[in-house]
């Protein structure tokens, strides 16, 4: 049985065709709609909400023009991620928490170099530069205006 990531619905409206995805550290779950009952620190790996074609025209404008984060509206339910395999009660000991920060240093230095690249040359998309800004408002405490 595999219980890796999936593919997920819009994370707004809950539509299956959902083509624009977004990968965010674990940290964004509490900024999350119905966040706070998950234990993000167990979180291996990234989180992933993906967003339908109309919703992905508002998060776009609201990043980029208003300066605000689409987080507090995404519903948690509906992300990708993994959780740590949890042996703890089985095992009858406890584990060490995962260490994110090799993800998180990751998903800053591409965050940092999109936002730097962008507009010129590169070939970073407009859906590089939102994913950017909000990894950046996650990974700063700052979720936007």
């Amino acid at each position: 049985m595999y219980t890796g990531k999936t593919e997920q619905p819009c994370c707004l409206c809950d539509d299956p065709d959902a083509p624009v995805r977004v990968d965010l550290p674990p940290r964004a779950i509490p900024e999350m709609k119905y966040g706070g009952a998950i234990a993000w620190r167990d979180v291996v790996g990234e989180v992933s909400i993906h967003f339908c074609e109309s919703d992905w025209a508002v998060v776009r404008d609201l990043v980029l023009e208003t300066g605000m984060s689409p987080l507090p509206r995404c519903n948690v339910a509906r992300a990708s991620f993994d959780l740590r395999e949890d042996f703890e009660a089985m095992l009858d000991r406890t584990r060490d928490e995962p260490d994110q920060s090799p993800v998180e240093s990751r998903m800053r230095e591409r965050s940092d170099r999109v936002r730097a690249e962008y507009g010129g040359d590169s070939l970073h998309t407009e859906r590089d530069l939102v994913e950017a800004t909000v990894v950046n408002w996650v990974l700063d405490g700052d979720a936007g205006t």
